[in-house]
Protein backbone atom coordinates (compact mmCIF):
# COMPACT_ATOMS: atom_id res chain seq x y z
CA UNK A 1 0.00 0.00 0.00
CA UNK A 2 1.06 3.59 -0.66
CA UNK A 3 1.08 5.92 2.34
CA UNK A 4 -0.57 9.21 1.35
CA UNK A 5 -0.45 12.16 3.73
CA UNK A 6 -2.94 14.94 3.10
CA UNK A 7 -1.25 18.15 4.22
CA UNK A 8 -4.38 20.26 3.93
CA UNK A 9 -5.48 23.47 2.24
CA UNK A 10 -2.77 25.89 1.10
CA UNK A 11 -4.92 28.40 -0.84
CA UNK A 12 -8.50 29.54 -0.32
CA UNK A 13 -10.80 32.23 -1.73
CA UNK A 14 -10.20 35.83 -0.63
CA UNK A 15 -12.20 39.04 -0.70
CA UNK A 16 -10.62 39.95 -4.04
CA UNK A 17 -13.43 39.93 -6.59
CA UNK A 18 -11.61 37.71 -9.09
CA UNK A 19 -11.16 34.89 -6.54
CA UNK A 20 -14.03 35.31 -4.10
CA UNK A 21 -15.71 31.99 -4.90
CA UNK A 22 -12.96 29.42 -5.47
CA UNK A 23 -9.19 28.89 -5.74
CA UNK A 24 -8.71 25.51 -7.40
CA UNK A 25 -7.02 23.19 -9.92
CA UNK A 26 -3.50 24.68 -9.93
CA UNK A 27 -0.92 24.41 -12.66
CA UNK A 28 2.46 23.94 -10.97
CA UNK A 29 6.05 24.51 -12.06
CA UNK A 30 8.97 23.82 -9.72
CA UNK A 31 12.27 25.71 -9.85
CA UNK A 32 14.52 24.37 -7.11
CA UNK A 33 12.92 25.15 -3.77
CA UNK A 34 10.33 27.45 -5.38
CA UNK A 35 6.94 26.25 -6.60
CA UNK A 36 5.04 28.52 -8.97
CA UNK A 37 1.29 27.97 -8.63
CA UNK A 38 -1.03 29.13 -11.43
CA UNK A 39 -4.42 28.48 -9.90
CA UNK A 40 -7.91 28.81 -11.29
CA UNK A 41 -9.50 31.82 -9.63
CA UNK A 42 -13.30 31.68 -9.55
CA UNK A 43 -15.46 34.72 -8.94
CA UNK A 44 -19.17 34.75 -8.29
CA UNK A 45 -21.04 33.89 -11.48
CA UNK A 46 -18.69 31.03 -12.41
CA UNK A 47 -16.20 33.28 -14.21
CA UNK A 48 -12.55 32.15 -14.10
CA UNK A 49 -9.13 33.68 -14.53
CA UNK A 50 -5.68 32.42 -13.53
CA UNK A 51 -4.20 33.65 -10.26
CA UNK A 52 -0.62 33.29 -9.05
CA UNK A 53 1.10 32.26 -5.84
CA UNK A 54 4.65 31.18 -5.04
CA UNK A 55 6.02 28.95 -2.31
CA UNK A 56 9.24 28.46 -0.43
CA UNK A 57 9.38 24.68 -0.19
CA UNK A 58 6.40 22.49 -0.96
CA UNK A 59 3.63 24.51 0.69
CA UNK A 60 4.77 27.68 2.48
CA UNK A 61 3.16 30.53 0.51
CA UNK A 62 5.53 33.51 0.29
CA UNK A 63 3.90 35.51 -2.51
CA UNK A 64 0.37 35.85 -3.87
CA UNK A 65 -0.87 38.34 -6.45
CA UNK A 66 -4.00 40.34 -5.76
CA UNK A 67 -4.89 40.53 -9.47
CA UNK A 68 -5.21 37.80 -12.12
CA UNK A 69 -2.01 36.64 -13.80
CA UNK A 70 -3.85 35.56 -16.96
CA UNK A 71 -7.09 37.31 -17.81
CA UNK A 72 -10.09 36.71 -20.09
CA UNK A 73 -8.96 38.77 -23.07
CA UNK A 74 -10.54 37.09 -26.09
CA UNK A 75 -13.95 35.92 -27.28
CA UNK A 76 -13.15 32.21 -27.02
CA UNK A 77 -12.34 32.62 -23.29
CA UNK A 78 -14.91 35.28 -22.45
CA UNK A 79 -16.38 33.30 -19.54
CA UNK A 80 -13.33 31.45 -18.33
CA UNK A 81 -9.59 30.81 -18.41
CA UNK A 82 -9.61 27.54 -16.50
CA UNK A 83 -7.43 24.75 -15.10
CA UNK A 84 -3.96 25.73 -16.35
CA UNK A 85 -1.12 23.24 -16.70
CA UNK A 86 2.45 24.39 -17.20
CA UNK A 87 5.76 23.03 -18.47
CA UNK A 88 9.04 24.67 -19.49
CA UNK A 89 10.77 23.39 -22.64
CA UNK A 90 14.10 25.05 -23.41
CA UNK A 91 13.53 28.74 -22.52
CA UNK A 92 9.77 28.87 -22.93
CA UNK A 93 6.93 28.22 -20.52
CA UNK A 94 3.95 26.53 -22.19
CA UNK A 95 0.64 27.04 -20.41
CA UNK A 96 -2.33 25.01 -21.59
CA UNK A 97 -5.77 25.78 -20.25
CA UNK A 98 -9.48 25.33 -20.89
CA UNK A 99 -11.00 28.32 -22.67
CA UNK A 100 -14.71 28.71 -21.99
CA UNK A 101 -16.96 31.11 -23.91
CA UNK A 102 -20.22 30.27 -22.17
CA UNK A 103 -21.01 27.35 -24.52
CA UNK A 104 -17.75 25.73 -25.60
CA UNK A 105 -14.92 24.37 -23.44
CA UNK A 106 -11.77 23.82 -25.51
CA UNK A 107 -8.01 23.58 -25.07
CA UNK A 108 -5.97 26.76 -25.55
CA UNK A 109 -2.29 27.72 -25.36
CA UNK A 110 -0.32 30.63 -23.95
CA UNK A 111 3.46 30.99 -23.76
CA UNK A 112 5.80 33.09 -21.65
CA UNK A 113 9.49 33.67 -21.14
CA UNK A 114 9.18 35.00 -17.59
CA UNK A 115 5.72 34.15 -16.13
CA UNK A 116 5.00 37.88 -16.17
CA UNK A 117 3.90 38.56 -19.74
CA UNK A 118 2.02 36.00 -21.85
CA UNK A 119 1.34 35.49 -25.53
CA UNK A 120 -1.89 33.70 -26.39
CA UNK A 121 -1.97 31.35 -29.37
CA UNK A 122 -5.65 30.47 -29.55
CA UNK A 123 -7.52 27.18 -29.51
CA UNK A 124 -5.29 24.13 -30.11
CA UNK A 125 -7.93 21.35 -29.93
CA UNK A 126 -10.39 20.42 -32.73
CA UNK A 127 -12.68 23.30 -33.76
CA UNK A 128 -15.47 21.07 -35.09
CA UNK A 129 -19.14 20.67 -34.25
CA UNK A 130 -20.68 17.40 -33.10
CA UNK A 131 -22.14 16.55 -36.49
CA UNK A 132 -18.68 16.57 -38.06
CA UNK A 133 -17.15 14.86 -35.05
CA UNK A 134 -19.63 11.99 -35.28
CA UNK A 135 -19.03 11.58 -39.00
CA UNK A 136 -15.27 11.37 -38.48
CA UNK A 137 -15.54 9.17 -35.37
CA UNK A 138 -17.70 6.60 -37.15
CA UNK A 139 -14.64 5.76 -39.29
CA UNK A 140 -13.32 3.90 -36.22
CA UNK A 141 -16.14 1.36 -36.49
CA UNK A 142 -17.01 -0.62 -33.38
CA UNK A 143 -13.46 -0.33 -31.98
CA UNK A 144 -14.41 2.91 -30.24
CA UNK A 145 -15.87 2.90 -26.75
CA UNK A 146 -19.59 3.75 -27.21
CA UNK A 147 -19.18 6.62 -24.73
CA UNK A 148 -17.29 8.57 -27.41
CA UNK A 149 -20.69 9.10 -29.04
CA UNK A 150 -22.36 10.34 -25.84
CA UNK A 151 -22.17 14.10 -26.44
CA UNK A 152 -23.30 13.72 -30.04
CA UNK A 153 -26.41 11.88 -28.84
CA UNK A 154 -26.95 14.41 -26.05
CA UNK A 155 -26.86 17.32 -28.51
CA UNK A 156 -29.15 15.37 -30.80
CA UNK A 157 -31.69 14.88 -28.00
CA UNK A 158 -31.55 18.61 -27.18
CA UNK A 159 -32.10 19.55 -30.84
CA UNK A 160 -28.70 21.25 -31.05
CA UNK A 161 -26.89 18.85 -33.34
CA UNK A 162 -27.01 21.17 -36.36
CA UNK A 163 -25.68 24.14 -34.36
CA UNK A 164 -22.34 24.89 -36.03
CA UNK A 165 -21.27 26.94 -33.01
CA UNK A 166 -21.57 24.09 -30.48
CA UNK A 167 -18.08 22.65 -30.68
CA UNK A 168 -16.39 19.51 -29.43
CA UNK A 169 -15.54 19.63 -25.74
CA UNK A 170 -11.83 18.93 -25.29
CA UNK A 171 -10.28 19.58 -21.88
CA UNK A 172 -7.40 18.55 -19.60
CA UNK A 173 -4.73 19.44 -22.15
CA UNK A 174 -1.28 18.59 -20.79
CA UNK A 175 2.13 18.82 -22.49
CA UNK A 176 4.99 16.44 -21.70
CA UNK A 177 7.92 18.32 -20.12
CA UNK A 178 10.30 17.52 -22.99
CA UNK A 179 10.11 16.64 -26.64
CA UNK A 180 10.23 12.97 -27.60
CA UNK A 181 12.04 12.11 -30.81
CA UNK A 182 12.03 15.79 -31.72
CA UNK A 183 8.28 16.24 -31.27
CA UNK A 184 6.01 17.91 -28.78
CA UNK A 185 3.77 15.37 -27.05
CA UNK A 186 0.40 16.37 -25.67
CA UNK A 187 -2.39 14.63 -23.79
CA UNK A 188 -5.99 15.79 -24.05
CA UNK A 189 -9.46 14.55 -23.20
CA UNK A 190 -12.14 13.93 -25.77
CA UNK A 191 -14.72 12.46 -23.39
CA UNK A 192 -14.45 9.88 -21.83
CA UNK A 193 -10.74 8.93 -22.27
CA UNK A 194 -7.22 10.38 -22.54
CA UNK A 195 -5.66 10.69 -25.99
CA UNK A 196 -2.16 11.61 -27.18
CA UNK A 197 -0.88 13.88 -29.97
CA UNK A 198 2.61 14.12 -31.50
CA UNK A 199 3.65 17.14 -33.60
CA UNK A 200 6.71 19.20 -34.51
CA UNK A 201 5.04 22.61 -34.89
CA UNK A 202 1.90 24.05 -33.34
CA UNK A 203 0.75 25.12 -36.79
CA UNK A 204 0.25 21.45 -37.66
CA UNK A 205 -2.83 21.32 -35.41
CA UNK A 206 -5.19 22.53 -38.13
CA UNK A 207 -8.64 21.35 -39.26
CA UNK A 208 -7.28 18.71 -41.65
CA UNK A 209 -4.96 17.32 -38.96
CA UNK A 210 -7.84 16.90 -36.52
CA UNK A 211 -10.15 15.39 -39.16
CA UNK A 212 -7.63 12.63 -39.89
CA UNK A 213 -6.88 12.26 -36.18
CA UNK A 214 -10.51 11.66 -35.19
CA UNK A 215 -11.03 9.30 -38.14
CA UNK A 216 -8.31 7.18 -36.49
CA UNK A 217 -9.04 8.09 -32.89
CA UNK A 218 -8.57 4.57 -31.53
CA UNK A 219 -4.88 4.75 -32.52
CA UNK A 220 -4.36 7.70 -30.15
CA UNK A 221 -6.23 6.61 -27.02
CA UNK A 222 -3.75 6.17 -24.18
CA UNK A 223 -6.21 5.40 -21.38
CA UNK A 224 -9.93 4.73 -21.41
CA UNK A 225 -12.06 4.40 -18.27
CA UNK A 226 -11.44 1.09 -16.53
CA UNK A 227 -12.67 -0.15 -13.16
CA UNK A 228 -15.24 1.22 -10.77
CA UNK A 229 -13.36 4.34 -9.67
CA UNK A 230 -13.11 5.74 -13.19
CA UNK A 231 -16.06 4.08 -14.88
CA UNK A 232 -17.65 7.39 -15.95
CA UNK A 233 -14.65 9.27 -17.39
CA UNK A 234 -11.03 10.25 -16.80
CA UNK A 235 -8.71 13.18 -17.54
CA UNK A 236 -5.00 13.97 -17.29
CA UNK A 237 -3.73 15.75 -14.20
CA UNK A 238 -0.35 17.48 -14.21
CA UNK A 239 2.42 16.99 -16.80
CA UNK A 240 3.76 13.41 -16.82
CA UNK A 241 6.75 12.83 -14.55
CA UNK A 242 9.79 11.22 -16.16
CA UNK A 243 11.24 8.31 -14.17
CA UNK A 244 13.56 5.41 -15.02
CA UNK A 245 10.50 3.15 -15.03
CA UNK A 246 8.40 5.25 -17.40
CA UNK A 247 6.26 8.37 -17.46
CA UNK A 248 4.25 8.63 -14.26
CA UNK A 249 0.84 10.12 -14.98
CA UNK A 250 -1.38 11.36 -12.19
CA UNK A 251 -4.95 11.72 -13.45
CA UNK A 252 -8.50 11.98 -12.21
CA UNK A 253 -11.04 9.19 -12.42
CA UNK A 254 -14.77 9.76 -11.97
CA UNK A 255 -17.62 7.49 -11.09
CA UNK A 256 -21.28 8.34 -10.78
CA UNK A 257 -23.38 7.53 -7.72
CA UNK A 258 -26.99 8.13 -6.80
CA UNK A 259 -25.92 11.37 -5.12
CA UNK A 260 -23.61 12.64 -7.87
CA UNK A 261 -20.10 12.23 -9.29
CA UNK A 262 -17.07 11.40 -7.15
CA UNK A 263 -13.62 12.48 -8.38
CA UNK A 264 -10.57 10.41 -7.37
CA UNK A 265 -6.81 10.85 -7.88
CA UNK A 266 -5.41 7.93 -9.91
CA UNK A 267 -1.97 6.91 -11.25
CA UNK A 268 -0.66 5.18 -14.37
CA UNK A 269 2.74 4.45 -15.92
CA UNK A 270 3.45 5.03 -19.63
CA UNK A 271 6.36 3.77 -21.72
CA UNK A 272 9.26 6.26 -21.93
CA UNK A 273 9.98 6.11 -25.65
CA UNK A 274 6.38 5.30 -26.62
CA UNK A 275 4.16 7.17 -24.18
CA UNK A 276 1.08 6.04 -26.08
CA UNK A 277 1.68 2.62 -24.49
CA UNK A 278 0.28 1.98 -21.01
CA UNK A 279 2.58 -0.09 -18.79
CA UNK A 280 0.31 -0.20 -15.76
CA UNK A 281 -2.30 1.65 -13.76
CA UNK A 282 -3.46 1.32 -10.19
CA UNK A 283 -6.83 -0.30 -9.59
CA UNK A 284 -7.46 1.78 -6.46
CA UNK A 285 -7.27 5.57 -6.17
CA UNK A 286 -4.20 7.26 -4.72
CA UNK A 287 -6.67 9.25 -2.69
CA UNK A 288 -10.35 10.16 -2.71
CA UNK A 289 -12.57 12.80 -1.13
CA UNK A 290 -12.53 12.13 2.61
CA UNK A 291 -11.87 15.44 4.38
CA UNK A 292 -14.73 17.85 5.04
CA UNK A 293 -13.24 20.37 2.58
CA UNK A 294 -13.07 17.72 -0.16
CA UNK A 295 -16.59 16.44 0.41
CA UNK A 296 -18.40 19.77 0.74
CA UNK A 297 -17.85 22.82 -1.46
CA UNK A 298 -19.05 24.39 -4.68
CA UNK A 299 -19.01 20.88 -6.19
CA UNK A 300 -19.06 18.11 -3.61
CA UNK A 301 -16.82 15.04 -3.54
CA UNK A 302 -13.96 16.31 -5.70
CA UNK A 303 -10.19 15.85 -5.57
CA UNK A 304 -8.81 17.14 -8.88
CA UNK A 305 -5.00 16.76 -9.23
CA UNK A 306 -3.36 19.15 -11.69
CA UNK A 307 0.26 19.66 -10.59
CA UNK A 308 3.18 18.23 -8.67
CA UNK A 309 6.57 18.98 -7.15
CA UNK A 310 9.40 16.69 -6.05
CA UNK A 311 11.42 17.32 -2.90
CA UNK A 312 13.85 14.44 -2.54
CA UNK A 313 11.79 11.30 -2.97
CA UNK A 314 8.64 12.96 -1.67
CA UNK A 315 6.07 13.62 -4.37
CA UNK A 316 3.70 16.49 -3.58
CA UNK A 317 0.45 16.50 -5.52
CA UNK A 318 -1.47 19.77 -5.75
CA UNK A 319 -5.19 19.50 -6.32
CA UNK A 320 -8.50 21.29 -6.32
CA UNK A 321 -10.76 20.33 -3.41
CA UNK A 322 -14.55 20.44 -3.90
CA UNK A 323 -14.14 23.33 -6.38
CA UNK A 324 -13.36 25.64 -3.45
CA UNK A 325 -9.74 25.31 -2.26
CA UNK A 326 -6.28 24.22 -3.36
CA UNK A 327 -4.75 21.47 -1.25
CA UNK A 328 -1.64 19.28 -1.30
CA UNK A 329 -0.96 15.61 -0.58
CA UNK A 330 2.40 13.88 -0.11
CA UNK A 331 3.62 10.37 -0.90
CA UNK A 332 6.89 8.55 -1.55
CA UNK A 333 7.69 8.41 -5.26
CA UNK A 334 9.48 5.06 -5.05
CA UNK A 335 6.60 3.44 -3.20
CA UNK A 336 4.21 4.62 -5.89
CA UNK A 337 6.43 3.34 -8.70
CA UNK A 338 6.90 -0.02 -6.96
CA UNK A 339 3.15 -0.38 -6.62
CA UNK A 340 2.65 0.41 -10.30
CA UNK A 341 5.36 -2.05 -11.37
CA UNK A 342 3.51 -4.82 -9.54
CA UNK A 343 0.63 -4.20 -11.97
CA UNK A 344 2.73 -4.35 -15.13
Amino acid sequence: MIAVEKLGIILSPTNNEFENNGVINPGVYQEGNTVHILYRALQNGNISTIGYAKTDGPFKIVERRDQPLINRDLDYESQGVEDARIVKIEDTYYITYTAYDGSNAMGALATSKDLVTFEKHGIITPKINYQDYERYALCNGNKLNPKYHHYYRLHQEMGLIADKFRLLRDKDVVIFPRKIKGKFVMLHRIWPGIQIVFFERWSELNDLFWKKYIENLTDYIVLDPKGIFEVSYIGAGGPPIETADGWLLIYHGVHETTTGHIYHAKAALLQLDKPEVEIARLDLPLFSPAKQWEIEGEVNDVVFPTGHALFGKDLYIYYGAADKHTAVAKMNLNELLDELKKKS
